[in-house]
């Protein structure tokens, strides 16, 4: 017989985390939002640690406007637009963009080949291919003539501009399959 004034131990609790509902499906979104934002960062840390280094004719490559296109393009218009808003920000704020007008150059051109791609072409590794070189050309061109209109770059450099994107596309299809496995994650965002 047990009596009235025993010590009767706390009920367990638990922590903060269990506080946190989330679904299934909201867990894979998160997952898959987080996988995106640490791609990018690997791009980054590549980028600036290892090929930064490798120069053709005073031209480089540009993973991470590469990598974001990729990802608007893997998410659709709604989703993706707005990743590549805050992406871009995000690479303008670490140091390596080329200007602030990365900014508006990087989400305006992902969403437009990403409405065209919607529009008039299947889901493909190939139409994917096609839209990212068009982005990155456009992007490229875009950041040439603003140096150009800023005075920062000559008329002659214009072959650089457009080798850094030749040598950027040459990773494409490489990025490709890793964005295209992290947005299966949860399910097809572009259904037809």
């Amino acid at each position: 017989m047990a009596k009235k004034y025993e010590f009767k131990p706390d009920k367990p609790r638990s922590g903060l985390l269990s506080k946190l509902f989330l679904t299934q499906s909201q867990r894979k979104i998160l997952l898959k939002w987080t996988l995106y934002a640490l791609a990018l960062l690997g791009l980054s840390v590549l980028q600036d640690v290892l090929l930064c280094n490798v120069r053709l004719f005073g031209a480089t490559t540009e993973l991470v406007p590469c990598g974001i296109f990729l990802i608007c393009l893997a998410e659709g218009s709604e989703r993706g637009s707005i990743f590549t808003l805050a992406a871009a920000c995000l690479y303008l704020f670490s140091g390596t963009a080329a200007g602030y007008y990365c900014i508006v150059f990087i989400p305006v051109y992902g969403l437009v080949v990403t409405c065209l791609r919607q529009a008039f072409l299947q889901k493909s590794m190939a139409s994917t291919m096609l839209c990212v070189s068009v982005a990155m050309v456009l992007y490229e061109l875009s950041v040439f003539f603003m140096g150009l209109f800023l005075s920062m770059t000559t008329f002659g450099r214009i072959g650089g501009f457009l080798l850094t994107a030749l040598m950027t596309l040459v990773f494409a299809p490489i990025i490709y399959p890793i964005v295209r496995s992290i947005s299966n994650i949860g399910g097809e965002a572009w259904k037809e």
